[in-house]
């Protein structure tokens, strides 16, 4: 497996975090991914980061659509592509109704078909082509004008890998079909195969592809506990995060979050926490989590019981571990993610 963490750019100390960065890189991480939720942007960060990294792939984790036309998010992939000497992996998703509509006032509409047709474009402009496209949400040049068909005056000088963050069975199944690698997250190992793999595997074959062709990532926090206390403690901390997830993220109607835990097995548990959660009642939305829903989806334990885990992700088949490493200080979030890694080649060397 490769390891990779995701930071994001939005409040904190900006200096330390890309100390966080470099220092993971000396680690020996492989990828570093850029948050791109409510707050700062992806691109920007991305941009520095490849001046101060050396080896490390980066990665936009992820580019939400609807908020940049195609082209946009065209130029912004191919100028990071083109500064990092192919180092950057574009990561693109369709976010939710609350970010799309409430944030940026863009109807949350048709993502499948907005994915489908931006990725398309994107690749078309990626490799010098005029762009000329006739889709349902996207029509280049815009018809009844002066404008004609145009290409890019640039063009990507190393590959430019794409990959989808996506939870709902149809964009599972597009991401088979059209993307490089897949962004993951809420996974349960024990659930995965009819909660995600089934639909990425129809898109596959639909395409002629194998799961050889898809990059599994996979993110979760990764924390150890050296007794069962400090693990009682760990994973009470981690049970209102998980609370806001089911119940807070998107909007009351979709919060793909929610819908995720459902396919695994906690449809009625999840439905509770977000209707206290929608209700008000944080901390008892929060009360019904359970130990077992926090260590499903977490890298949470003791040592012995975090690399256990990751052996579990590895035989489900994951191909890329993301760590959300904890820690109060950047030494511990360092400490933290050093162990975490060492786990990965241990299992690697096994």
């Amino acid at each position: 497996m490769r390891t990779s963490t995701t930071i994001e750019a939005s409040g904190g100390n900006w200096r330390e975090t890309v100390d966080f960065v470099t220092e993971a890189e000396k680690l020996g991480m492989d990828i570093c991914w850029v948050a791109e939720a409510w707050g700062s942007e992806a691109p920007s960060p991305l941009g520095y980061l490849a001046a101060r990294t050396e080896r490390m792939l980066l990665g936009s984790g992820i580019i939400q659509l609807a908020t940049r036309t195609p082209a946009a998010i065209a130029r912004a992939a191919i100028t990071l592509s083109n500064i990092s000497e192919g180092r950057f992996l574009l990561g693109l998703g369709p976010s939710g109704p609350q970010v799309i509509e409430g944030l940026h006032g863009v109807p949350f509409a048709r993502p499948l078909t907005r994915m489908r047709e931006t990725v398309e474009i994107i690749r078309m402009a990626a490799t010098g082509e005029k762009l000329t496209y006739e889709g349902l949400e996207f029509t280049l040049p815009l018809p009844g004008g002066e404008a004609r068909p145009m290409r890019l005056s640039m063009r990507a000088e190393h590959e430019l890998p794409v990959y989808l963050a996506t939870l709902s069975p149809k964009m599972l199944r597009l991401t088979g079909e059209v993307a490089d690698g897949w962004l993951g997250t809420s996974f349960v190992p024990e659930g995965a195969k009819e909660a995600y793999f089934d639909h990425l595997d129809a898109g596959l074959a639909g395409a002629g592809r194998s799961r050889a062709d898809l990059d599994i990532c996979q993110g979760a926090e990764v924390n150890f506990a050296d007794d069962e206390e400090t693990l009682r403690s760990l994973l009470a901390g981690r049970k209102k995060e998980l609370a806001f997830s089911l119940g807070g993220m998107g909007s009351a109607a979709t919060n793909f979050y929610n819908q995720a835990y459902s396919r695994q097995g906690w449809a009625e548990g999840a439905a509770a926490v977000r209707d206290r959660w929608q209700s008000g009642d944080r901390d008892g939305a929060a009360s019904l989590i359970t130990d077992d829903m926090v260590l499903a989806t977490t890298l949470i334990g003791t040592e012995d019981m975090v690399r256990a885990r990751l052996k579990v992700w590895q035989d489900a088949g994951v191909n890329t571990v993301r760590f959300y490493p904890s820690g109060d200080t950047l030494e511990a979030r360092l400490t933290t993610l050093g162990r975490a890694i060492d786990l990965v080649r241990d299992i690697e060397e096994e």
